[in-house]
């Protein structure tokens, strides 16, 4: 009897030792990385033929505090995702004007927010782009970073080159 009640205790005690699990903790920054770029054809509501993009990257942010609310009266900050085109000129990539019809637009990422002990946001965000004036030996890359609702700035990374 001794023996089983013995027993029966080590098994419980390893039981809850290895089912414990440390919580992960990542920095309050977020932090991006670039994982896709397809360009591919697409046709507007009125039939014509256009491009499109859809740019993929994996983020993390630690203290959960991803995205931002619906814009309401007022509000100023309503871009989290920035962008900056590069365009390949003399076999170079320099960055282009401010007027290049390639050029990106203000984007925002959603609100997102974790409920629970572990605050960690982890995930891969989708953004597409749709080109009206573009020529096929246009050739391209983006740098792109993120900014939490903290006002934390993740790091830059950079598509591979694009080419239409």
């Amino acid at each position: 009897m001794r023996k089983i009640n013995f027993l029966l205790i080590l098994f419980t005690g390893m039981a809850i030792l290895f089912s414990c699990k440390k919580i992960e903790t990542l920095p309050a920054t977020p932090s991006v990385k670039f994982t896709s770029f397809a360009v591919f054809d697409t046709t507007d509501i009125l039939g014509n033929t256009e491009k499109g993009g859809r740019l993929k990257f994996y983020f993390e942010d630690g203290d959960g505090d991803m995205g931002l609310a619906e814009p309401s009266a007022g509000q100023t900050d309503t871009t989290n995702l920035f962008l900056t085109l590069y365009r390949k000129t003399n076999g170079a990539m320099v960055l282009a004007s401010d007027n290049d019809p390639l050029k990106p637009s203000a984007y925002r990422i959603p609100y997102m927010t974790r409920t629970g002990t572990n605050k960690i946001l982890k995930g891969t965000i989708s953004v597409t782009f749709v080109y009206l004036f573009w020529s096929p030996t246009d050739t391209i890359r983006y740098n792109f970073f993120i900014k939490d609702r903290a006002g934390h700035v993740s790091n830059v990374d950079s598509t591979s080159v694009i080419f239409f």
